[in-house]
């Protein structure tokens, strides 16, 4: 019998490693027919699928402009009515996911280290 003590599992270290980056539980699910999304991942948008939009106003967290760009970049992929019905609180984490894919990556580091 071997009575060496079980090491023990952090399961807390064990979940937050499997979150993907970039993945938003929504707090109100999207209905789609009889599939219910629970969780988005967004991917940073190249400058094709900025066509359109301006920067600034992503850059402010706009509700219209964020969900206009987040048709084109969500998985799976939202249509505009579905993120015309996500609840606020999803929309805003959305809108910060957003606002950093578009600081450059010095500019990110140094505002997640001040945080």
């Amino acid at each position: 019998m071997n009575n060496a003590p079980t090491p023990e599992i952090n399961t807390e270290a064990t979940a937050a490693s499997a979150v993907v980056p970039n993945t938003i539980v929504l707090d109100t699910p999207i209905q789609r027919g009889t599939t219910s999304i629970t969780e988005i991942t967004l991917r940073k948008p190249n400058s094709g699928e900025l066509r359109g939009l301006s920067l600034q106003r992503l850059h402010q967290a706009d509700a219209e402009e964020i969900m206009k760009l987040l048709p084109r970049i969500t998985l799976p992929s939202l249509t505009p009515p579905e993120c015309a019905q996500l609840d606020p609180a999803d929309l805003s984490e959305a809108g910060g996911h957003i606002i950093s894919f578009l600081l450059k990556k010095s500019v990110r580091d140094a505002v997640l280290q001040n945080a």
